[in-house]
């Protein structure tokens, strides 16, 4: 078997995200939950765009965020999502490959518009999210190539696009052709809803040991795990994950391998401006210390350390140099 050319490839939701700020008002207004995810359809997608203020537009989804976060450290990355040929199709794919991620994605028909997420930004740093996946939700296993799979070290699943059928048989396939290859398998569970929607088809997996790396907060642990309490999920899900990372937002995060446990503290932040992509960033630093083979410790810190950067400002991608900042923090 050929040495891995890719370190990280991961399959997600190709989403373009719009972030504006928001007062509180107008998301109570809107009905909205307040920090919550919440699926949307085309004509919601359309009105409530329309009503939102000025914003950035990037390439976002959970998977893609982690990629470009990783590649601004140094990680060679490729990912597999579907858009749509239209106008925010270019921009999705034009802007990651601007982000040095590699994404021969091949469009499908402008039937189904390229997807998107309508994140409003109260003044408190926390986002609410709209979600309409469009042509996401259609991505076809044939996408899934054999040859690029195994030339990656690892292969990193979006627990979100396991939601719609057609890329939850994609990502199936990949696990397969990772699992032929000897690489490893991570999953990032996404949210609670995806756990409630699909904890069978995870701990199915989970179980079966194709999943090499979990990645969950403190909420999803217990929804995995049945457990109200931290230490009890960690106990009853540790044995079952060779790998297990489970973050704590501004109470840090832990990650358990074997009999190894290691512990970092949140990364001091003058303003937490915006809590977008907090999660999928920390997945960027810590995939790309493990890598690199540094200590379980120094992965955590990475994750910590990219985690940090991108509450600062808004946006899900870095504005600082996060080598610059790893190395300052590490040496």
């Amino acid at each position: 078997m050929a040495e891995p050319t890719i370190d990280i490839l991961a399959i997600g939701n190709a989403i373009v995200d719009v972030i504006a700020p928001a007062a509180d008002a107008f998301v109570t207004d809107e009905g909205m939950a307040r920090g919550d995810m919440t699926l949307i359809d085309a004509a919601r997608a359309t009105d409530l765009y329309a009503r939102m203020g000025p914003g950035r537009e990037v390439s976002g989804g959970s998977a893609a965020n982690t990629l470009a976060g990783a590649a601004a450290m140094g990680a060679a990355c490729a990912f597999v999502g579907q858009v749509a040929d239209d106008q925010l199709g270019e921009v999705y794919v034009h802007d990651l490959r601007a982000q040095g991620v590699a994404c021969e994605v091949a469009p499908r028909g402008a039937d189904v518009p390229t997807g998107r997420c309508l994140i409003l930004v109260t003044p408190d740093g926390q986002r609410t999210m709209n979600t309409y996946l469009g042509a996401a939700q259609y991505l076809p296993r044939e996408a899934v190539d054999e040859a690029t799979v195994a030339s990656a070290r690892v292969l990193l699943l979006e627990g979100y696009l396991w939601d719609p059928a057609e890329p939850r048989e994609a990502m199936r396939r990949a696990v397969g052709f990772a699992r032929a290859a000897g690489r490893q398998v991570a999953l990032g569970v996404s949210a609670v809803f995806c756990i409630l929607g699909h904890k069978a088809d995870f701990d199915a997996m989970i179980d079966a040991g194709d999943i090499d790396i979990l990645f969950a907060n403190e909420e999803e642990l217990a929804a995995l795990t049945g457990e109200a309490g931290f230490e009890a999920g960690i106990a009853a899900l540790r044995a079952r994950v060779p790998l297990l990372v489970v973050t704590r937002g501004a109470d840090g995060a832990v990650a358990l391998r074997g009999d190894e446990r290691a512990e970092v503290a949140a990364e001091p932040v003058a303003r937490v401006v915006d809590t977008t992509g907090a999660g999928d960033l920390f997945s960027a630093g810590f995939l790309t210390g493990l890598v690199r083979d540094r200590p379980l410790g120094e992965c955590l810190t990475m994750g910590a350390v990219a985690a940090a950067e991108i509450i600062s400002h808004y946006g899900a991608r870095p504005e600082a140099d996060l080598k610059a900042l790893v190395a300052a923090r590490l040496g």
